[in-house]
C-alpha cells in the first residue's frame, strides 16, 4: 500500500471500532493502541513524509482458504520497505511466491485419450490410444505485484511429457510395458491409429485379456506434467510435476466365430 492508503485504512479502522457502541472497551483500547503504534509510535503519522521513499507491506489471506492452517502462518503486522528494498520477513512476496501463486491457477485441458477402436474393442485386440498435439502444448500463467513502486512478477509454465494408462482391470496389456507413453517430438503423445496399421503394435495402447461382459472397464489416463517458473531478476526453478487424470468407459467384447 502507499502511504495515503494505509493512513486512510488505518483512520477509518480506528472510528470504525471507537465510534461502535457495541464494541467493548477492551476492543477500542487495543484499536488505538494499534493505530498509535503506526501514528505515534515506531512510525510517524504513518510515514507519509516519506510517501515517495517506500510503501507499506501488509498481510493478505485468501479468503477461500482461509479453512487451512498455513491460511494463518502470515501474521506480520504491516512493515515499511524503502523503494529498492526486498523485505526479508517470512512470506513476503517472492517472485517464487507469485510462481507458486501462478501454479495455482495453471488451467490444464482434460486427459480423454483418443481409442482405436473407440469405446468398444475386442478381447486380445490391440487398442491404439493417443492424444492430440496441438491440445497438449505447454501453458503457461503470469502473476505480478504491481503497486506502490513494487514490481515483480513470475511465469510458471506446464509442458506434458507423459501419459500413464490404467486400463481398470489386471487382466491386460498396456504398450509400452511400462504403460507410460512418451510425449513425441510434436507434442502429441501416442500415435492416431491410420488403416494399415492393424498388424503393427501401437506405441501407446491397451490389449484387453477378457470380456467387460454387461458392463466396461474404466480406463483411466494420467498426464504428467513437468512444472517450471521464470520471475524477476532472473530467479527460477523447478516446482512439484502435476498429475491430472480422467476416467473413460471401454467395453471389450468377444470375438464371435462362426464355424461352417
Amino acid at each position: 500500500m502507499t502511504a495515503e492508503d494505509f493512513a486512510s485504512r488505518m483512520e477509518k479502522a480506528y472510528d470504525t471500532v471507537t465510534n461502535d457502541p457495541r464494541q467493548p472497551n477492551y476492543a477500542r483500547a487495543a484499536q488505538a493502541q494499534y493505530r498509535d503504534s503506526y501514528k505515534d509510535g515506531k512510525y510517524k503519522e504513518y510515514n507519509l513524509a516519506e510517501k515517495d521513499e517506500g510503501s507499506w507491506w501488509v498481510m493478505v489471506q485468501d479468503n477461500s482458504r482461509l479453512k487451512e492452517e498455513a491460511a494463518w502462518n502470515c501474521n506480520e503486522l504491516p512493515f515499511w520497505v524503502k523503494n529498492g528494498d526486498t523485505p526479508t520477513v517470512k512470506n513476503a512476496v517472492t517472485p517464487q511466491i507469485l510462481a507458486e501463486l501462478a501454479y495455482n491457477q495453471v488451467q490444464l485441458p482434460t486427459t480423454k485419450v483418443s481409442l482405436a477402436p473407440a469405446n468398444t474393442t475386442k478381447v486380445n485386440l490391440p487398442t491404439w490410444a493417443w492424444l492430440d498435439g496441438a491440445k497438449f502444448k505447454e501453458v503457461s500463467v503470469t502473476a505480478a505485484l504491481n503497486a506502490a513502486g513494487v514490481n515483480i512478477q513470475a511465469t510458471t509454465t506446464a509442458k506434458p511429457v507423459s501419459l500413464k494408462l490404467e486400463p481398470g482391470t489386471a487382466d491386460a496389456e498396456t504398450y509400452p510395458a511400462s504403460a507410460e507413453c512418451a510425449i513425441n517430438d510434436d507434442g502429441s503423445i501416442g500415435e492416431q491409429y491410420t488403416k494399415g496399421n492393424g498388424g503393427r503394435t501401437p506405441p501407446c495402447g491397451v490389449k484387453y485379456l477378457r470380456s467387460s461382459g454387461n458392463g466396461t472397464f474404466s480406463l483411466r489416463a494420467t498426464i504428467t506434467w513437468d512444472i517450471t517458473w521464470t520471475g524477476t531478476g532472473g530467479a527460477g526453478g523447478d516446482l512439484p510435476d502435476a498429475t491430472f487424470g480422467s476416467d473413460q468407459a471401454v467395453t471389450v467384447q468377444e470375438i464371435q466365430a462362426v464355424n461352417r
